[in-house]
């Protein structure tokens, strides 16, 4: 197995293995390069649904999705995709997966199913690298501070999707909440720092107004979305990204209208987050 930078600061690429096919020294392995790196990519992989299943729970236990669809006689699975006669995507701003629950998914293994003919790719953001570079006097503040994140503006019955063109594909709008985690969590695999709030589901800062918090969720949103932070992945058939969602932002792009986009998801249950504060 050979692992190679993706960029400089986002992900890496992951050959010379097949998901279907690996050993437990391979999960071993990924599972400490997961940690590490947060995002893995991979190539030319043959993971139907079945063996997609399977790679997963050799990783922990799966999350079901109450939003998504799940793919027909894989209930586990769930299903992301843009039809070519809607506008709307999933996923089309930047986020983590579950942050809005109060035991947070561990990560997400994303298979590319039908592609538009270009277009489609998945940008990430490292969020281990963004508080790295804060300054000592902001890492102190954010370290002391944590945050309500929610669902409801989105998936709610008056949320974002219900007035959008995509709204009788997703389901479970009684199943919406709040969640409440540090701003700043030790990561629980690598105990690695990472800044963990996300523009689409954190909506303040606990003990603060939805105003006051505004300024400065923005000013981290602006300097985690620097180019040193991110990356873009170009799906082709066969790609697999296996990603943390405690250490990395995504955005689907929604830049194929006319064409459809179909993946599979998978997302693996976590666990509470720690503080960096509560553990010293």
């Amino acid at each position: 197995m050979k692992v190679t930078p993706f960029s400089e600061n986002c992900g890496a690429v992951l050959s010379g293995i097949q998901l279907s096919e690996t050993s437990d020294a391979d999960i071993e392995s990924l599972r400490e390069l997961l940690a590490e790196h947060g995002l893995l990519f991979f190539r030319e992989q043959d993971l139907p649904p079945q063996e997609h299943e399977r790679f997963a729970r050799r990783f922990g236990e799966i999350v079901l999705n109450k939003f998504f669809k799940p793919v027909e006689n894989f209930p586990s699975i769930a299903t992301v995709s843009k039809s070519e006669k809607h506008e709307t995507n999933i996923g089309g701003a930047w986020h983590t997966d579950h942050s809005y629950d109060e035991e947070p998914a561990l990560g997400s293994i994303l298979v590319a199913r039908n592609l538009p003919s270009k277009g489609g790719n998945t940008q990430f953001a490292n969020m281990y690298a963004a508080y790295q570079d804060l300054s000592d006097g902001l890492k102190k503040t954010l370290e002391s501070l944590r945050a309500v994140h929610s669902n409801v503006h989105i998936y709610g019955k008056d949320g974002l999707f219900s007035k959008s063109d995509i709204a009788d594909t997703l389901g479970g709008t009684d199943r919406v909440g709040n969640a409440t985690h540090p701003v700043v969590i030790s990561h629980p695999d690598s105990g690695k720092k990472a800044l963990y709030v996300n523009p689409v589901h954190t909506i303040h800062f606990e003990g603060w107004t939805p105003e006051e918090s505004r300024p400065l969720l923005d000013y981290l949103y602006q300097h985690t979305e620097h180019p040193k932070y991110t990356c873009s992945f170009n799906w082709q058939p066969g790609s697999v990204a296996f990603w943390d969602n405690r250490s990395t932002w995504h955005l689907a792009n929604n830049d194929y209208h006319g064409e459809a986009r179909l993946m599979h998801r998978i997302t693996l249950a976590g666990s509470p987050l720690a503080s960096v504060s509560s553990l010293l």
